[in-house]
């Protein structure tokens, strides 16, 4: 009888465990930030748990798909996570989406395929002019351009300007190299968008179908804009979207 007890008791505790297990949501910065960026976002943290995904140096000649397995080895898929990328970081989430089973996959100020990669990108595909210029200039082009493109950056300008500036010159070039040249034409699972309408680095005339457009939002806003990106993302992670 004792032991049925236990049995019954560890049985119960087992399930209690597995009802109270969390949802992991793996965040994947872009290209000139870091975790910091997600500083702003708040989620349930009775349903939720960031994971933050810092990034390597690509290796040389790596592509997006190459460097989305790369990062697999830091996602556990054995119990439940959502997918959660901005910017660069979006385009890594598009294609780990493509190979994994999350339960969601969510990019903010990002692109689905290449084909909403503006002009310059899928020019330098077929003309690699960036292969041409010095790694050392295409950094400090970075920093240079950052506070002019997105003027937005403003609003949280030293942690923007400490992120850009953590970053190494073969590190950006690298991935520079993983935009221009990325492949995915189309994807076969749903990704969740969410843009901005005030995105001058991946302007939303070019994306397709986003789930939501934040008015006057730009592509700094997961960290400018957290209150509200908080809202879209705990109703397209709580409830059903579309």
């Amino acid at each position: 009888m004792h032991k049925t007890v236990l049995l019954l008791f560890g049985l119960l505790h087992c399930t209690n465990v597995a009802c109270q297990q969390k949802t992991t949501i793996y965040c994947f910065p872009g290209q000139g930030s870091d975790v910091r960026l997600f500083d702003s976002i708040q989620v349930d943290t009775t349903i939720f748990k960031l994971e933050f995904i810092e990034y390597g140096t690509p290796d040389k000649g790596m592509d997006m798909k190459g460097f989305a397995y790369s990062l697999i080895h830091r996602i556990d898929t054995l119990h439940p996570y959502i997918l959660l990328g901005v910017s660069l970081g979006g385009m890594i989430c598009v294609e780990l989406n493509e190979i994994l089973n999350p339960q969601k996959t969510i990019i903010i100020s990002s692109a689905k395929n290449r084909s909403e990669l503006p002009l310059r990108y899928r020019f330098q595909k077929a003309v690699p002019v960036y292969r041409l210029i010095p790694k050392s200039l295409l950094l400090a082009g970075a920093k240079m351009m950052q506070p002019l493109v997105e003027p937005d950056r403003k609003k949280n300008k030293e942690t923007f300007k400490s992120m850009l500036h953590t970053k190494s010159a073969v590190y950006m070039k690298r991935t520079i190299h993983l935009l221009i040249q990325w492949e995915r034409e189309e994807i076969k699972k749903k990704v969740y968008h969410i843009h901005g309408d005030n995105d001058h680095t991946l302007p939303l005339k070019k994306i397709q179908n986003p789930d939501f457009i934040v008015e006057n939002g730009s592509h700094m806003m997961t960290l400018t804009r957290g209150t509200e990106i908080s809202r879209i993302l705990n109703q397209l992670m709580i409830f059903d979207s579309k």
